[in-house]
């Protein structure tokens, strides 16, 4: 008989500090504060909403200076003006925002969820709203617990109301990118809008005011991939908002000059500043969690607790693990570098792109038809030039046949367009010859700007011809 396996019972001890259950699903009441990145924040924040609301009034040349005209397909912006033919341009300018979001997030993780996102920046605005009209943390929270009265009544339909009006303009802002904004507020606030552009105001409006107003944490945790994927660009390089426990437990209560490390405790006073500073209602004590957003009020709340109590700052900021577990950050890494070179790259490649973009781009369709014999007895095949001029000013052009022995060019071949305008001009092109050599042949349209002949644009066609005639 073999011998018994022996069986060491090891008890587990309790945690000091348990981790509290998530409160992303209930109401948060955030406390205001002041620090470096709060004033960091404000001013990125400040500059994106003068950009976002102000851009959409300028004027350029006699028309709005940023508008993706829908009716036309073309997007204008300053003086530059796109076609459908240019938007793989557009590609590449969202496949570099997409590597400088990974070359940013491999740096110093979500900086760009609590800076510069949309979400967030409208979510600290509404915040600022709840402040003006319901008081701090502690004054809404007796608020939130208060019968309904005059004064509760008064106080939330105030900050309803300015939650509503931010919305309004956000979203009349907005589709005043696709459609010109002047008209479009007047319509607006004239009550005369309608159809889709309304639809659309409506939207965004509502979009806008349920999203950062009622839903805030809910859509960062919920909704957005970005807080879901982010974690395999993280290394352990990677700098996020972190709470060094080495040097903050034990925590506990203490008086501002008392021998706190002979009692055993560390630098956290528990006082649980950087919870109730959290948009999202975390405890960064409990290390990174998929909630955090590393918008750093948490930091900037727990450093003004560490100089009312004269200790060093730092107990909760940007730090990598390597320095938590007692090392150094590697700043220039294989995976940082490689990120930032193929976005160096690709920029370039952007700059040379638009620098090397045809100002005058032309396409040939042929008629569905294959020939027709006209009035002189030739075989001619009916062709649409569809033309544009990319530039900001009138051009002349001039229509000929590259290369077309055999062959004439029938049509208006002199003609002007107005600055970024698109024409469809209709030709056609007989053989002059009796026979044709082949039932299919290679035409090229070439296009020639009259005061400058380097500009110019080539269009490839076919000829169709009968062999028995």
């Amino acid at each position: 008989m073999s011998e018994p396996i022996p069986v060491k019972i090891v008890e587990v001890a309790e945690p000091s500090h348990k981790k509290k259950a998530a409160s992303s699903d209930s109401q948060i009441f955030t406390r205001s504060f002041t620090g470096l990145y709060r004033n960091l924040r404000l001013g990125g924040a400040g500059f994106l909403f003068l950009l976002f609301f102000a851009t959409a009034w300028l004027n350029w040349g006699g028309r709005q200076a940023v508008l993706w005209d829908l009716a036309e397909s073309k997007f204008h912006i300053f003086g530059a003006t796109f076609w459908p033919q240019d938007f793989i341009l557009l590609s590449a300018l969202l496949i570099i925002c997409a590597f400088g979001l990974f070359a940013i997030t491999v740096f110093a993780g979500r900086v760009w969820c609590g800076y510069t996102c949309p979400q967030s920046t409208w979510t600290w605005l509404f915040m600022w709203c709840e402040k003006v009209t319901e008081g701090d943390r502690n004054q809404r929270m007796k608020l939130d617990k208060a019968p309904w009265g005059p004064n509760k009544l008064a106080r939330r339909a105030l900050k309803h109301t300015l939650w509503l009006t931010i919305s309004v303009l956000t979203g009349l802002t907005f589709v005043g990118y696709f459609t010109p904004i002047r008209p479009l507020a007047e319509e607006l606030f004239t009550l005369q809008a309608g159809g889709v552009s309304l639809f659309w105001i409506l939207f965004f409006t509502g979009a806008t005011y349920i999203n950062a107003g009622w839903m805030r944490e809910a859509v960062c945790m919920h909704m957005c991939p970005y807080a879901r994927f982010q974690s395999v660009m993280f290394d352990k390089d990677t700098l996020a908002v972190a709470y060094d426990p080495r040097r903050g437990e034990n925590r506990g209560a203490r008086k501002k000059d008392q021998d706190y490390k002979a009692a055993g405790l560390g630098d956290c006073i528990d006082c649980t500043m950087c919870v109730q500073v959290c948009p999202t209602g975390i405890d960064i004590r409990d290390g990174l969690q998929m909630e955090c957003i590393g918008c750093a009020a948490c930091i900037d709340a727990c450093d003004s607790i560490m100089d009312k109590m004269n200790y060093p700052r730092g107990l909760i900021g940007y730090k990598s693990e390597h320095n938590l577990q007692g090392g150094k950050t590697h700043w220039l890494r294989p995976r940082l570098l490689g990120y930032v070179t193929v976005l160096v790259v690709m920029i370039g490649a952007l700059a040379i792109a638009l620098h090397e973009r045809p100002m005058l781009s032309m396409d040939v369709i042929k008629d569905r038809g294959l020939f027709r014999e006209n009035a002189q007895g030739q075989i001619e095949n009916i062709y649409t030039l569809k033309v544009i001029n990319k530039t900001q000013e009138p051009q002349s052009y001039q229509l000929r046949l590259r290369d077309a022995e055999g062959f004439e060019l029938h049509g208006k071949t002199r003609f002007t367009l107005a600055a970024s305008e698109m024409a469809e001009l209709p030709v056609s092109v007989a053989m002059l010859g009796e026979r044709a050599t082949s039932s299919s042949q290679e035409l090229d349209f070439e296009l020639v700007d009259s005061d400058e002949p380097q500009i110019r644009a080539v269009a490839r066609s076919r000829f169709v011809a009968p062999l028995n005639r």
